[in-house]
């Protein structure tokens, strides 16, 4: 979906992503894109607040029923709820802390990390739940059966496996950690983790008890989230990283569905200086993102499927919440 693009567009190829993970994402996105008056509503609003998830989610916050029919939604917007919606989406953003892409992330950071322990630096960390790799389990399901990390009542992420992958044999070693976020949410705050919370989509109650998982987990040692822009602010965590681990540790940068919020010049700009540090041997780098986000990883994805990619260079498809990675190889 391009954020930068045409409203009614966007909404349409929202309710398409959306098709089989939420009917009542879906049909609400069908809906607004053929509403003229919704539509006129949106497009009041700067280009990166149109969005469906946020906007959605703002409603919600304001007692828009979910499951629940359009209607609720178009009353709310176009009557005496909307000020108070609109406000909501513009003082809030999208920060879906998705932990159950770790399934998906963590054969790629370990493969970066080789055998060292890691210090990681995640941008668009949001309260910094994929920041917690070494205290999840793991359940990777491939052709040749289970392979499982951790032990038994440990909270559990379930990743469905094809591909050449190598997994990881134990959990990794995490010497060193920080988020980087524009406006970090403090995991031990109710109301900003209620927002997290009302961001999952309506029907997807696992991904809603695996969130307040990670909180938990979280809370028992919040991992540091700084707040500063992933342009301007990411040379100055690195070097923290080489300096706190007395360089006994591999940096790895990563991230997930995080640079399809900035502009083209902008994620070109990030995909150089990424490829820069890891040519100077600064860092490593892990992104998860939609197909034609990262520049050199443009290669279609299957629908609800992201790019997985070290060092800028494609190794697999993975689905969008961590419960499915084909390794390419």
């Amino acid at each position: 979906m391009d954020l930068f693009g045409e409203t009614r567009a966007a909404y349409r190829d929202f309710a398409r992503y959306a098709a089989g993970a939420s009917e009542t994402f879906a049909d609400w996105a069908l809906a607004a894109a053929d509403d003229d008056r919704v539509m006129a509503w949106l497009d009041e609003l700067p280009p990166l607040k149109r969005q469906p998830n946020l906007v959605f989610a703002a409603a919600r916050r304001h007692g828009v029923p979910a499951p629940g029919p359009y209607d609720g939604l178009r009353d709310a917007l176009l009557g005496d709820d909307g000020p108070e919606i609109r406000e909501t989406i513009l003082t809030h953003a999208t920060q879906t802390n998705e932990a159950g892409r770790l399934g998906a992330l963590l054969p790629a950071l370990a493969l970066a990390a080789g055998q060292r322990p890691l210090a990681l630096i995640e941008v668009g960390a949001s309260a910094g739940l994929c920041l917690l790799p070494d205290r999840w389990a793991y359940r990777w399901r491939t052709p040749m059966g289970e392979h499982i990390l951790g032990a038994p009542g440990e909270p559990e992420l379930a990743t469905e496996v094809t591909g050449p992958a190598r997994l990881p044999l134990e959990r990794p070693q995490v010497l060193w950690r920080r988020g980087l976020d524009l406006d970090p949410i403090d995991v031990r705050d109710d109301e900003q983790v209620r927002w997290l919370e009302t961001l999952v989509w309506p029907e997807q109650h696992d991904r809603l008890a695996r969130l307040r998982a990670g909180v938990t987990l979280a809370r028992q040692d919040p991992p540091p989230v700084v707040r500063g822009d992933l342009r301007a602010d990411l040379d100055a965590l690195i070097r923290q990283a080489h300096e706190e681990t007395d360089g006994r540790a591999a940096v790895v940068v990563f991230h997930s569905v995080v640079l399809m919020y900035l502009d083209e010049q902008d994620r070109r700009a990030f995909a150089a200086d990424m490829r820069e540090r890891v040519a100077e041997g600064r860092c490593r780098w892990v992104g998860l993102e939609a197909s034609g986000v990262i520049p050199g990883m443009s290669a279609d994805a299957p629908p609800a499927q992201l790019l997985l990619g070290i060092d800028g260079e494609q190794v697999a498809f993975a689905d969008q919440h961590g419960r499915s990675l084909h390794w390419l190889r």
